[in-house]
């Protein structure tokens, strides 16, 4: 029997991904305005910054991976224009459905597909541009994730990665004071829900930092990859071409 971390605990493989989906049924519909006071609204800025980084054109073709509430989705939308595409999905049927709602709100309507990011069901050299914000510490193989996103891309195509990370070191005492005595009760106190934000800020400590996620990348055969810190390391942005 093969295990893996969910948060600080050794769990089989196959019961992590039922567990990170009975986290994100619990948050969906309150997901959005968690991320608003989680972030102090700073969550806005680093997907604008990963949009301006994706250097989207008219007539892209993008795949948003964990795609969530659709945010994402949406700017990149405005980018590629009516000769692009956008393909929204995410693991969790639940988010995926907050966000195709969002999106038809909008006056926008993307293919939505609920799949695995690790056995993406698209062909080779697919998209002009993948796409992954903060879902790829909850994947239970993050090599094969990678290597996957890797396939579907296009060569020269590029790869964005915004996940949190590791913070820079005068930050670590209060950062770890706010994500084990805040979080849970903000979530607690909004979502209803505290051990779905115990685990959030537990995962963010499991997940690789800055340079072991770059070297994942380059393994799973990204032949350049850079990455940005935002907000003192809270956050990077993780960007790989496909040479």
């Amino acid at each position: 029997m093969s295990t893996t971390h969910f948060g600080f605990q050794s769990v089989d493989e196959h019961e992590k991904a039922q567990r990170v989906r009975s986290v994100f049924d619990s948050v969906a519909p309150k997901y959005d305005l968690m991320n608003d006071l989680m972030s102090a609204g700073l969550h806005r800025l680093w997907k604008a910054y990963t949009v301006m980084v994706a250097n989207l054109r008219e007539g892209s073709q993008v795949l948003d991976i964990a795609g969530g509430t659709g945010d994402l989705a949406l700017a990149f939308a405005k980018k590629v224009g009516r000769s692009g595409r956008v393909v929204h999905t995410d693991i969790n049927e639940a988010m995926l459905r907050v966000g195709r709602n969002r999106l038809l709100d909008a006056g926008v309507a993307l293919p939505t597909l609920v799949c695995d990011a690790e056995q993406l069901p698209f062909p080779d050299e697919h998209f002009d541009v993948v796409s992954v914000a903060f879902g790829l510490r909850n994947m239970t193989h993050k090599d094969d994730a990678l290597a996957e996103m890797c396939r579907v891309l296009k060569p020269g195509g590029k790869l964005l990665v915004l996940e949190f990370s590791k913070v820079a070191q005068p930050l670590t005492k209060a950062y770890d004071w706010y994500s084990f005595n805040v979080l849970p009760k903000l979530g607690q106190l909004i979502a209803g829900d505290a051990d779905s934000y115990r685990y959030l800020a537990e995962s963010i400590r499991m997940h690789p930092g800055q340079q072991e996620l770059k070297a994942l990348m380059h393994e799973a055969g990204f032949g350049h990859v850079d990455y940005h810190n935002l907000t003192g390391g809270v956050v990077a942005l993780h960007v790989g071409i496909k040479c």
